[in-house]
């Protein structure tokens, strides 16, 4: 699913108007069908609804939403909130439209603001993405009645004071709804951490806006859903052998750390590698081979951190599939020996994770030497120590960008909608996962999952882009069985679905 600017969505509706054809204000009045079908869905009559509207379309589309609530027997209450002395044309034919079924109650001074009580749902539909200046005056008024509401709050194609495609300035306010309703494609506002509060749990409602239109244009910006990755699931061939689905190796783990090798290794199972052979500190040996007996298990000669002294080290690399390395390892001077060795010899993509990533942000010289297309996966804190410090998430996305396509390897920046940035500048947002993966293993469990895709020979951007997906939907079904406060990492591992 593409991630559209304002413009090329103001050019959308534009061409589809043209084209399918259709008026504006039939487009509209689609827009506020689909809002009010999915509205009905989840909330009945019994509790009543403030509608504030603005001047604009995004106002037109609240008083079409008034009408079309009131004909199907809500409790509503319109209301315009007078900023400006015009109303676009489309606007003020559904202001015309509703006066013939109810009183509207209009805003133009802080007094006419009406009480807004807590078992109300307030619809917030004053101000669209188009916004170009922080809203102010009787708009910010309404806008902190609505945020220091008891209501629930749920904001028309994007929340009143939001910029879609730029940071909104510090001292803007915007509302804060429970619920964002947007109108066929996401903002790029909803995927940034600095928003949340700014948007809620969004939802998309499709309004029949040419398909033609958004295949034809460009954007580096993505947001992957389930659709696009059941066409990268392979089937199994019924003659397949464990020798079809890859040997991989993990190096992981440290005294002390051992943990991470084990749910690394226990995710990169679950994920479908014929072969798993690990690398762990001579202290780790007992462990996996209890803990994960379908592994196999190369120590170290070292008994508490990766030193690389022992078969690994005598073996060619490329004799697998896939490299893993990061989880649990600790800065050892002995680990970064390891690390470098790897760089040197490797010759296909590796996953790079957790304390090797911190050593490639000591040792700025190793990203040089990155195997093309190899997968790095660093929460926002070791991606600052492998750049810089950002002043917001829109400058951490041009950083993310630029590092991806300076080194031409694929960059999992892990959160909240975890940003995939592609070597060639483009990124793809996550629409699985929840608060509750943010709990100690759980990056440890991804890296599992990236080695054994890479080992069972799919496409390093497939591979980040599945099991990034994956990893959040295992996520969500251990939050389902758990809640998501009680979830664990090894949850998340057992959780992993195939099928």
């Amino acid at each position: 699913m593409k991630i559209l600017s304002v413009e090329q969505i103001r050019a959308l509706d534009q061409y589809t108007i043209e084209h399918e054809p259709i008026a504006p204000i039939n487009l509209m009045e689609r827009a506020a069908q689909a809002f009010v079908e999915w509205f009905t869905e989840r909330f009945d009559t019994s509790r009543p609804v403030k509608i504030f509207c603005g001047l604009g379309n995004n106002g037109g589309d609240g008083l079409a939403i008034a009408r079309l609530l009131i004909q199907l027997e809500y409790s509503v209450q319109a209301f315009i909130v007078r900023y400006a002395p015009r109303e676009s044309e489309d606007c003020m034919h559904n202001h015309r439209r509703l006066k013939l079924l109810t009183t509207i109650g209009y805003i133009e001074q802080e007094k006419e603001m009406p009480v807004i009580r807590p078992n109300e749902i307030v619809i917030d539909a004053i101000l669209g993405s188009g916004l170009s200046r922080p809203a102010e005056g009787i708009i910010r008024t309404v806008i902190e009645a609505m945020n220091f509401s008891p209501a629930m709050v749920i904001s028309v194609d994007i929340a009143s004071g939001l910029y879609s495609d730029a940071p909104t300035p510090l001292n803007a306010i915007a509302v804060e709804p429970d619920q964002t309703v947007t109108f066929q494609l996401p903002k790029l506002a909803f995927m940034q951490p600095s928003n949340s509060r700014f948007v809620g749990e969004w939802h998309s409602v499709d309004i029949g806006l040419s398909r033609t239109f958004i295949d034809r244009q460009k954007t580096p910006f993505y947001y992957t859903t389930e659709k696009e990755i059941r066409h990268l699931l392979r089937r199994r061939d019924r003659f397949a052998h464990k020798g079809t689905f890859g040997h991989a190796l993990l190096l992981a783990g440290s005294y002390g750390k051992i943990g991470a090798a084990v749910l690394a290794s226990r995710a990169c199972l679950r994920s479908g590698v014929g072969l798993l052979t690990v690398h762990v500190p001579h202290c780790g040996y007992p462990i996996l081979q209890t803990a994960v007996p379908e592994a196999m298990c190369l120590p170290d000669d070292n008994a508490e951190v990766l030193t690389g002294f022992s078969r690994v080290m005598g073996e060619d690399w490329g004799a697998y599939s896939a490299v893993g390395i990061g989880p649990g390892i600790g800065k050892f001077p002995e680990t970064l020996g390891v690390v470098r060795n790897l760089l040197d010899r490797a010759r296909k993509p590796v996953v790079i994770d957790a304390d090797a990533l911190n050593l490639l942000g000591e040792n700025r010289d190793l990203l040089g030497k990155l195997p093309q297309n190899s997968i790095l996966t660093p929460h926002p804190r070791e991606f600052e120590r492998l750049t810089r410090r950002w002043n917001n998430d829109y400058e951490k996305l041009t950083l993310l960008r630029e590092f991806a396509k300076k080194h031409q390897v694929i960059v999992v920046l892990k959160g909240a909608h975890t940003a995939i940035a592609l070597p060639d500048g483009s990124v793809h947002f996550n629409s699985t996962g929840n608060p509750g993966m943010s709990t100690g293993g759980s990056g440890d469990v991804l890296t599992g999952i990236l080695t054994a895709l890479l080992a069972q020979g799919y496409d390093p951007v497939e591979a980040a882009v599945l099991g990034v997906y994956q990893h959040g939907a295992a996520g969500d079904r251990a939050a389902q069985r758990f809640g998501q406060t009680a979830i664990t990492a090894q949850d998340i591992a057992e959780s992993l679905r195939w099928e």
